[in-house]
């Protein structure tokens, strides 16, 4: 995928702004501090979180596969949509929501299917993972109401309003560009229209999405495995929280409440929610007792695990994908 001058200042403004928060966010906070936490994790939790969001990897590609398939009587293998799936994901490290269009590339490629049809596919999947994250924060509130509430009556304090804005400037700053990057990106295609109108079309078009399911033919497996996609996410959550001393403690319900901060610092448009995913989990984490430190080494531990996980995934699938192609190309001759 070829990147004009435009997208790659995007791209390099995003990952400046990236390090910028996550420099802000963890330039007090010791080596030695990191090293003392990692000697007291346990491994064999993050081990299993691994071991789970690759099978919810595999249950992404499964799910696509049936999307691909909706309608048509197309064979589509789960192996070559989680090789695609995966080298996405890699794609999504280095340059934001490039990872949707290479996924596409790759199957494409692999499996001589049109590319217009593979990325439909995927804006659909990522309406229906919309919908089910709205479900997820909806819960986490039930669930944790109180919580909220004292959040939320904090945060209208003026007192305690301008001491954040004056301690997390740079943080604000920071949010504010990826925000304005984030509608920039999801408005684009509406940029001729007045901005209700790119409201409109927008809506309009996440509903023709949902409707348009109805023609996967296995509903039961597409909807089930789109509800054990979060589920999975919760386990990989959870067993990270088991894994470190400080936050071992927490109940159920406070794990779901930072698993949905965590997925919303993960739909910021920067290289895989460098910095924003860090900076929710921390601040969630805090208001239930953890100090920064400790709120900000959790999110760093299941940050980097997940991105080790991705790196070493999407480097093998890349293998298996060159082998594949060179395959096809020696047959074609």
């Amino acid at each position: 995928m070829r990147l004009n001058y435009k997208q790659w200042i995007q791209v390099a403004i995003s990952l400046g702004v990236a390090i910028w928060i996550f420099w802000f966010l963890y330039k007090d906070i010791s080596l030695e501090s990191l090293q003392r936490a990692l000697r007291e994790t346990s491994f064999s939790w993050i081990g299993l979180s691994i071991l789970v969001s690759l099978l919810g990897y595999w249950i992404r590609a499964w799910r696509w596969k049936l999307l691909i398939s909706a309608g048509d009587q197309i064979q589509v293998s789960t192996w070559r949509t989680f090789v695609a799936l995966m080298i996405g994901y890699l794609a999504n490290l280095l340059v934001p929501r490039a990872g949707e269009v290479a996924r596409c590339g790759v199957l494409s490629k692999t499996q001589e299917e049109p590319m217009g049809k593979l990325l439909g596919t995927v804006i659909l999947e990522r309406t229906i993972d919309l919908l089910f994250m709205l479900i997820v924060i909806a819960l986490a509130f039930l669930m944790e109401s109180r919580l909220f509430l004292s959040l939320i009556s904090d945060l209208l304090s003026w007192e305690n309003l301008s001491a954040r804005i004056s301690n997390y400037l740079p943080l604000l700053i920071g949010g504010l560009i990826i925000t304005g990057i984030f509608f920039y990106f999801v408005f684009h295609k509406y940029r001729e229209r007045s901005f209700f109108r790119k409201v409109r079309h927008f809506l309009r078009d996440m509903t023709k999405g949902l409707i348009s399911v109805q023609k996967v033919r296995n509903q039961w497996g597409f909807w089930m495995s789109s509800v054990a996609l979060w589920i999975i996410y919760y386990l990989m959550m959870l067993f990270v929280a088991w894994a470190i001393p400080s936050t071992a403690s927490l109940s159920l319900s406070a794990v779901l409440l930072v698993m949905v901060m965590g997925s919303i610092g993960m739909v910021a448009p920067v290289q895989g929610g460098i910095g924003t995913f860090h900076a929710l989990v921390a601040f969630i984490l805090m208001a239930f007792g953890l100090n920064e430190e400790e709120g900000k080494i959790f999110a760093v531990i299941i940050h980097s695990s997940q991105v080790l996980t991705i790196v070493v995934a999407g480097l093998i699938m890349l293998g298996f994908f060159f082998k594949i192609d060179a395959k096809k190309a020696s047959k074609s001759y």
